[in-house]
């Protein structure tokens, strides 16, 4: 009776450099504000909650300062910097011109773009039930960034994909401070979605004009 086969042995798992996992850890922190604004980060706590030495710690908050997420004092640690007031205005100015242009380059809207958008407002809603505030934030902009890949227009689509992480950050604070914001959120999405079914360019461009300048207002705290 012939011996059965032996299983394959499996390589194992390789894990990412120590210096990744730092920066992933702190982004992820900074961007769903476990490590609010203000917040002093030193490397030996870094080091200890991620298992690494402190030498990678140094890299990743480097590279994690040039992104202008922290800012770096010798012998101190890193501060979490918050979003300022510019930094809002500026990405709420960049967002208008880019969706509104994308939102009309892209109709007549394809079955696909339409179908993608109705599984993101899906998902949306039920990360919104389960009360996972960050998900429902990368959904959010992932439904918008959508859109935009929809426009055709590459360099548009990557000069878009470089605010996202000041995007998610500040759908995180706007979802903390203005809880009943997520419905409305939602809602203003499927307003979208249906001006976009419908073929309706001026609508639709309404629709997301009027949806992203409420960002700026209310990640300022002026209003609800």
């Amino acid at each position: 009776m012939p011996a059965p086969a032996s299983s394959p042995v499996r390589p194992p798992v390789k894990r990412p450099p120590a210096a990744e996992r730092v920066y992933t850890h702190v982004k992820d922190a900074v961007l769903d504000r476990r490590y609010e604004g203000g917040t002093l980060l030193t490397e030996g706590d870094l080091a200890e909650a991620v298992g690494v030495s402190r030498t990678p710690v140094r890299e990743a908050l480097l590279r994690l300062e040039v992104e202008g997420l922290i800012k770096l004092y010798p012998k101190k640690g890193a501060l979490v910097l918050a979003v300022s007031a510019q930094e809002i205005a500026d990405v709420v100015e960049t967002r208008l011109l880019v969706e509104e242009f994308a939102v009309r380059k892209a109709m007549p809207a394809s079955a696909k773009l339409i179908a993608r958008l109705e599984e993101l407002l899906e998902e949306q809603r039920q990360l919104s039930d389960a009360g996972d505030l960050a998900a429902v934030s990368v959904k959010d902009r992932c439904f918008h960034a959508e859109i935009v890949r929809h426009a055709g227009n590459e360099i548009l689509s990557r000069l878009y994909d470089q605010l996202r992480d000041r995007q998610l950050r500040m759908g995180v604070a706007v979802m903390e401070a203005h809880p009943g914001r997520i419905a409305a959120n939602i809602a203003e999405h499927g307003e979208l979605l249906e001006a976009i079914r419908a073929g309706d360019a001026d609508g639709a461009a309404q629709v997301v004009r009027s949806h992203v300048s409420r960002v700026k207002v209310l990640v300022r705290g002026e209003g609800r």
